[in-house]
Parts: structure tokens; C-alpha cells; sequence
């Protein structure tokens, strides 16, 4: 049978990105269909964005502690020229996308793609009907907003980028990356800023001493943390919207901000009429080759609901290509990934947690608690916290854990050694960088605490 392409990608996103210039350069005749910008979430209203802005409220940290170096700073900040420069910057991002796919011979096709059946595309503006050979579905996911009365009147974050004006205080639902990142941009941005959250502490699932330490690093920013209680309507009160709660308080804020997760982004696709199978969850049901029940059907990103990561997205999209078009069957390993939440103070994290250790085994927990060397010659007494967490007699390394400064690029390199199997002896046998904080991970003498039989000892 004859196909208009041996490949059609809906959604040009990181994954889908990759998975159509991989596809492309092993000879495969590629669209990809895109009815927003080249780049998706991470390029346009993501993570680029995110630590553009994040780059931009950290320097109030650093103009705290200049005068301990001698400086005297007086410094205000603008918040349009911010947002034209971030909007200039991804826009040389989304061209350059753009332009990697359009080299290998991509067709880039702006409009709304649905699918008709197993090899069927059809365009919703134009009203083309396509097909393929192979269809990837990489669409991603959209922020989930509450049902509640006047949720129209709050944001996402794909409009938080892009505000008329900075607000006079925010208030933001949710406790995860999310939501303590933009607490970090508000809030070092002289926003009042207040954090509301259904449970009893920020950042479900990482480990506690990372959760507690940012907690504590946020507040002694100025961020306030309501726990256990959610919004429950939304009104309009002047230039201001009053949020309700759960407890019945109310209280005004010049923005309210949802950060309450992220669903897949499925709705009119057709997925489902195609004969693909969903997930309890609502994402698209894939096996290890990013496979779904429709053999002709992929989909690879977080659309699929397995980790909503970008690089993630990539690899996945990567090894769909190698798969399917390199006769190289590939399937990524999600078991272990480095991972970082880009708020104030900064964490990195690849492993187990320390709860997931212990139920693993016989375990030692190295753990480490100082001031970072940047804020010495200040009054700040914020903590940097280390943690490694390893099988037993200096065994094999299961989870490293940093909150502080350069957590992210720190974990970036102990994530390779991590992939690699490596034990606490390795660790002890390389010699300290001084003075760094990365030292400590090599320079543990003894554990902090253990685990034996599953206790604490």
C-alpha cells in the first residue's frame, strides 16, 4: 500500500522533534503536524522560560549578600524588559528547531492533526486527509485547572510568562515542581507570594530532607505555605481575585495561579475512535518501545504519562526513530534518571529516596549539613544539604541528594557515575575538589544513621 509519508509526527515538541529529524536522516519521508509554535512546552512556555526566570529572581539573593562582599548594589527591576527578552530568546530557540528539522527534509505542517484510523491524519483547518506508514502521537501534556466557580479568573503556567504587569501578590495551588519554581520567579521578583497546598508538605514523593529544606529555604524567602486546604471558588473584587478556601477563609490577590498538575494533551485527537488504548490516568498506554495497541501508532513524551521530563521526551523519541527506521530496537531505561527543581534554594536528586531504600535492603545514609561557602561573610544561616544514601559497608551508591547552590549541575555528573553502578568505596577513592561543596559527596567518613531489618539504627 502507498503512503503520502512513511512517517507523520503530531507535535513538535521535544520528542516529537527528535523522533522526526531522526527519523528523517534514515530516509523516511517526514511531516509533522504543529498548530501552536516549533519547540512546545519546554521551548515556549517551559523549561527554557521557567529558568530564564528563575536566572532573573536569583539575582536578589546575590545583591543581598554583595555587600558582605564589599559591593553596594541599588537595583530595581523592570518586568517587561524581562519578558521581551525571554520572548527574543525563545524565539531564536523555536527557529532554530525549525530549521534542524526542515535540513533532513521535514515537512512542517501548521495546523491541528486528528487521527482517522490506524494510517489516517486528517488536517482540521486545511481538511486534507493524510496518510502514513507510521503515526507518532507526541502532543504532550496541558496544565489541569480545577473545576471549581471562577477558575477562568486564575492562570496557568502558560500565562504566567507573559502578564500585562508583575502583580502586587500571587497566590499559587499546588506543591509540586511547578508550583514551588514560580514561587521561587515571583517571589524573587518582589511579588508577595503565598503557596496553598492539599497536603502536608511541598514536593510528594522526593526525599523528606529535601522537601523540609526547601520549605525552609522558601519561607525564610518570604514565601508563605498554607497546607492541607485548597481553593474552592475564585471572584472577581476590583483589580484583585478573591480566592475562597477549603476552610472558608477568603482573601484577595492581585493574581491566582494553578499549578495543579499536568493531564495529556488527547482531547480531539481521535486516539480513541483509532482503536488506541488509554491508561486509567488518561494517558496513552505504550510499551517499552513507545508502541501503543494500535501496531502502526506510537507515541512517545509525556503524553504517555510515563516521566514528564524533556530529556526523557527526547530519548524516547530518539529510540522510536532507531526502533522503527535504523532496524536498531532500542528501549529507554525510566528507572533511573537525574532529575532537579530549579526553586530557591535549588535541588538535585538521582535514585532512591531514603524511605524507597529502606525498604530495599541493609542501607547507610551519609548526610551533610553546612552553611554554603557564598554566604560565609553573611548573616544568612540557610543550609546546603548533602545526602547518600548506599547499601551497606560502603556498597553500591542507591540515591544522592543536594539542596543548595549548583544542586542541578552537581547531579547532572553524579548521575553518570550512579548509571554506572558506582559504590561508596569508588567515591572515597577520588580526591576532593577544595573548596566546593561537591567535595562532600567524596569525603563522607562514616554514615549518619543506618537501616537494618527495614529500622532505623
Amino acid at each position: 500500500m502507498d503512503f503520502d509519508y512513511d512517517l507523520i509526527v503530531i507535535g513538535a515538541g521535544s520528542g516529537g522533534v527528535r523522533a522526526a529529524r531522526m527519523a528523517a536522516t534514515y530516509g523516511a519521508k517526514v511531516a509533522i503536524v504543529e498548530e501552536f509554535r516549533v519547540g512546545g512546552t519546554c521551548v515556549i512556555r517551559g523549561c527554557v522560560p521557567k529558568k530564564l526566570y528563575v536566572y532573573a529572581a536569583r539575582f536578589r539573593d546575590q545583591f543581598d549578600i554583595a555587600q558582605s562582599f564589599g559591593w553596594h548594589v541599588d537595583a530595581s527591576f523592570d518586568w517587561p524588559t524581562l519578558v521581551a527578552a525571554k520572548e527574543k530568546e525563545i524565539t531564536r530557540l523555536e527557529h532554530a528547531y525549525a530549521s534542524n528539522l526542515e535540513k533532513p527534509g521535514v515537512e512542517i505542517i501548521r495546523d491541528r492533526a486528528e487521527v482517522t484510523g490506524p494510517n489516517g491524519v486528517r488536517l482540521v483547518r486545511d481538511g486534507r486527509e493524510l496518510s502514513a506508514k507510521y503515526i507518532l502521537v507526541a502532543t504532550g501534556a496541558r496544565p489541569f485547572v480545577p473545576d471549581i466557580p471562577g477558575a477562568e479568573l486564575g492562570i496557568t503556567s502558560n500565562e504566567a510568562f507573559d502578564l500585562p504587569r508583575l502583580p502586587h501578590s500571587i497566590l499559587i495551588e499546588g506543591g509540586g515542581y511547578i508550583a514551588v519554581e514560580f514561587a521561587t520567579i515571583f517571589a524573587g521578583l518582589g511579588v508577595n507570594t503565598t503557596i496553598i497546598y492539599r497536603g502536608d508538605c511541598i514536593l510528594r514523593g522526593f526525599d523528606e530532607d529535601m522537601r523540609r529544606g526547601l520549605e525552609a529555604g522558601l519561607t525564610e524567602r518570604g514565601v508563605r505555605i498554607i497546607y492541607q486546604t485548597t481553593i474552592k471558588s475564585l471572584a472577581k473584587t476590583g483589580d484583585d481575585v478573591t480566592a475562597t478556601f477549603s476552610d472558608g477563609v477568603s482573601a484577595p490577590y492581585g493574581v491566582v495561579m494553578f499549578a495543579t498538575g499536568r493531564r495529556p494533551n488527547i482531547d480531539g485527537l481521535g486516539l480513541e475512535s483509532a482503536g488506541v488504548k488509554l491508561t486509567e490516568h488518561g494517558s496513552v498506554a505504550v510499551d517499552e518501545y513507545s508502541q501503543t495497541s494500535v501496531p502502526s501508532i506510537y507515541a512517545v513524551g509525556d503524553v504517555t504519562g510515563r516521566a514528564q521530563l524533556t530529556p526523557v521526551a527526547i530519548r524516547e523519541g530518539w529510540y522510536f526513530a532507531e526502533t522503527v527506521f535504523n532496524d536498531n530496537p532500542l528501549k529507554v531505561d525510566h528507572s533511573l534518571i537525574p532529575t532537579a527543581v530549579f526553586a530557591e534554594p535549588e535541588i538535585g536528586t538521582v535514585g532512591l529516596t531514603e524511605a524507597e531504600a529502606a525498604t530495599h535492603g541493609d542501607v547507610d545514609v551519609y548526610v551533610s549539613r553546612f552553611r554554603p561557602m557564598q554566604n560565609t561573610l553573611s548573616d544568612r544561616t540557610e543550609r546546603m544539604i548533602m545526602k547518600l544514601i548506599t547499601e551497606k559497608d560502603e556498597g553500591k551508591v542507591l540515591g544522592v541528594h543536594l539542596l543548595g547552590p549548583g544542586a542541578a549541575e552537581m547531579i547532572q555528573l553524579v548521575g553518570v557515575a550512579v548509571s554506572m553502578g558506582a559504590t561508596k568505596v569508588d567515591l572515597d577513592r577520588t580526591i576532593a575538589l577544595h573548596p566546593s561543596a561537591a567535595e562532600e559527596l567524596v569525603t563522607f567518613k562514616s554514615p549518619s544513621y543506618s537501616y537494618r531489618d527495614c529500622k532505623r539504627v
